[in-house]
């Protein structure tokens, strides 16, 4: 998943941070979608371009990434989008998804477990602290809708995105695939209780 995480902060981080960044919940509307739609596609070929094919690249971000895709995603009573704003602009968002069977023991129910699908920052907003506000903001709006696990999927070669998870409490339960154009691979899922 496409994020990123300060080492130390910058004097970057520092004047972003400053400015009136606003994480708010998605209105469920066309214009909505075809800006989450640019956003995912741009930082998610930000992140993974270079390790796959171009083929697999566009593949995925065709089926993945459409504005009626985002749409639907957003319309869908169980997801909800977080908004990463800087004035009136979208700089990063988290998709997270209610009732989710990811990493779901078998007889056990989903009703209490919320996946966080994507947490996605624009690249020009990596190191600023972006990612860990919208983390934040997605383990409160667990907790506030009643959940007591999260979960999550990661890509096993982006190791950025795992430590970052680690420091949150994450820790590996199994793995399952994931199909990226035609190339399948294996991503890490991950928990954390709360």
């Amino acid at each position: 998943m496409p994020l990123g995480y300060p080492a130390a902060p910058s004097l970057i981080s520092l004047f972003y941070m400053s400015l009136p960044l606003r994480v708010l919940v998605a209105k469920r509307t066309a214009e909505t979608a075809a800006q989450l739609a640019t956003l995912g596609r741009q930082t998610f070929a930000d992140t993974f371009a270079a390790d796959n094919t171009p083929a697999d690249m566009d593949a995925y971000l065709a089926a993945t990434f459409g504005p009626a895709q985002q749409l639907a995603e957003l319309q869908d009573p169980d997801v909800v989008f977080l908004l990463a704003q800087m004035q009136q602009e979208i700089v990063g968002y988290a998709m997270l998804r209610l009732k989710t069977d990811l990493g779901l023991e078998e007889g056990k129910t989903a009703d209490n477990r919320l996946e966080i699908v994507r947490l996605y920052v624009r690249e020009d907003w990596l190191g600023t602290g972006l990612g860990g506000t919208l983390m934040r903001r997605a383990l409160d709006e667990a907790r506030a809708r009643g959940c007591r696990t999260v979960v999550l999927g990661v890509w096993e070669r982006n190791t950025r995105a795992i430590g970052f998870y680690q420091r949150f409490g994450f820790k590996e339960i199994g793995k399952h695939a994931f199909t990226l154009g035609s190339d399948v691979q294996t991503d890490l899922i991950l928990r954390k209780g709360l």
